[in-house]
């Protein structure tokens, strides 16, 4: 009975490490906030809900000219499934709008607390600027990438 009993705790040790070393799964959350004054601009939080294999949109170059990505189709690539969140633009007619940074970061929170009650794990931030660059361009936006992990 003791061997039984030994046999089968060593065997519920090895699932249980096979288990907890699974592959992961990520997910991005993407931020887009709008820096065009006026309000003029779309500021959004998307949340893909489609899955797609990368694989499908991937050719390989063997001599370093040729490639085969003509055979690749970017509408392809397109999905119809995503959530998208209304955030606030950062500029109003009189610069920056404080008050709707704060809006976007309850909103923001509120999506990130979202996720965690589902069991993702915050892994990565990265952010870029795309700033106007003067009187006549009137364009910009500041984009940020969540990128979370579920065991």
């Amino acid at each position: 009975m003791k061997k039984l009993l030994l046999s089968l705790s060593i065997i519920a040790l090895f699932v249980f490490d096979a288990q907890s070393q699974s592959t992961p799964s990520y997910k991005v959350i993407t931020v887009i906030e709008s820096i065009v004054p006026g309000g003029l601009g779309r500021s959004r939080l998307i949340d893909g809900q489609t899955e797609i294999n990368i694989d499908d949109f991937t050719t390989e170059r063997t001599d370093g000219k040729k490639s085969s990505q003509s055979d690749v189709s970017r509408a392809d690539a397109k999905v119809d499934r995503f959530e998208e969140s209304k955030l606030l633009n950062f500029y109003s007619l009189t610069g920056i709008n404080f008050q709707n940074v704060a809006s976007n970061d309850a909103l923001i929170t509120s999506k990130l607390n979202e996720l965690t009650e589902e069991g993702w794990e915050l892994a990565f931030v990265t952010s870029g600027v795309e700033s106007d660059a003067g009187a006549k361009d009137g364009k910009g936006l500041f984009i940020t990438r969540f990128i979370f992990k579920k065991p």
